[in-house]
């Protein structure tokens, strides 16, 4: 028995996440991607579920497109407002796929994955069909052109949702941890090449100091 299904993916994961660990160790690390996972079930819209958590991301799984990127957009404003937090990115799809178990397997729940990995922080992107689903909704779109994804034999055209709200707060990003900081509460800063940087700790600045190229470089 196939139990093919046609479903609406939100995949999810912290942008930096990897930089926090190596910043600030193990326990922090997992202790930011427990929370992150119950911001997501409190982001949950409609009949939106969470399927599961993989390190520092999350799988949703929704029947309606609308509320898989109604979840994305209260997951982003949620971790907006959570001190100490990396960004957050997000990928929508949908389509045909086969349920194992309460789990799903097939190409649509790979390219959510593939987009969430392409997207910035901050950002929500999803892909043509979810923008078709959305057209008569109050949902804004921006085309972003398509992109090739590893593994995926054609190119494929990728939409950002836009008009996410931003948080108040003048976020800045601790170069080395990626932990989003306000600038006027950073307990340290230092100058580099006609820029300023701010940090959560003094161990992340110290980590800066030692070698600020590694921190700076673009790309």
């Amino acid at each position: 028995m196939n139990n093919e299904l046609f479903r609406s993916f939100l995949f999810a994961d912290l942008s930096g996440f990897t930089a926090l660990t190596e910043a600030h160790g193990d326990g922090q690390a997992a202790d930011c991607a427990s929370r992150f996972y119950e911001l997501a079930q409190q982001a949950l819209v409609g009949d939106a579920r969470l399927v599961k958590k993989i390190g520092d991301a999350v799988m949703i799984t929704a029947t309606q497109p609308m509320d898989a990127v109604a979840t994305a957009l209260k997951l982003i404003a949620s971790v907006q407002l959570e001190p100490g937090f990396p960004a957050v990115r997000c990928g929508v799809h949908m389509g045909q796929v086969v349920e194992r178990a309460g789990d799903y397997y097939g190409a649509a729940v790979n390219l959510a994955a593939r987009l969430t990995a392409f997207a910035r922080s901050d950002q929500l992107l999803c892909t043509r069909q979810v923008a078709e689903a959305l057209s008569d909704s109050h949902i804004n779109l921006r085309p972003c052109g398509s992109a090739q994804f590893k593994n995926v034999a054609q190119p494929v055209e990728v939409f950002e949702i836009t008009g996410i709200s931003q948080a108040s707060e003048p976020w800045v990003i601790d170069p080395v941890c990626r932990m989003r900081l306000d600038p006027e509460l950073a307990p340290a800063r230092l100058p580099f090449q006609d820029s300023e940087y701010y940090f959560c700790s003094l161990v992340c600045a110290q980590a800066f100091l030692q070698t600020p190229e590694v921190y700076t470089r673009k790309g």
